[in-house]
C-alpha cells in the first residue's frame, strides 16, 4: 500500500482494523487469511518455465497501473 500511495501522491494511508477487514472479507466470499497475512511467493514454475514478468517487482507495476488508470485505459 505504501508504495501505492508513493504513486498516487497520497501521503497518509488509514489502517484498517482487524474487524473491517474480516467483515470485508466475508462480504468478498474469501478467507480472512488473504486479507490479513502476507506471504512471499516465488512463481518457481513459472520462472522455470522462461516466463517473464512485465512487472517483477511492485512499485513499477503500481506507477504502471495508476497510469493506465489515468489515461483511461485498463
Amino acid at each position: 500500500m505504501a508504495a501505492l500511495r508513493a504513486v498516487l501522491g497520497v501521503r497518509l494511508g488509514l489502517p484498517a482494523a482487524r474487524w473491517l477487514a474480516e467483515a470485508g472479507a466475508v462480504v468478498l466470499r474469501t478467507e480472512t487469511e488473504l486479507v490479513l497475512k502476507s506471504r512471499r511467493v516465488i512463481p518457481r514454475r513459472l520462472l522455470d518455465a522462461g516466463f517473464t514478468f512485465d512487472f517483477p517487482e511492485w512499485p513499477a507495476a503500481a506507477d504502471d497501473l495508476v497510469a493506465r488508470r489515468r489515461q483511461g485505459r485498463s
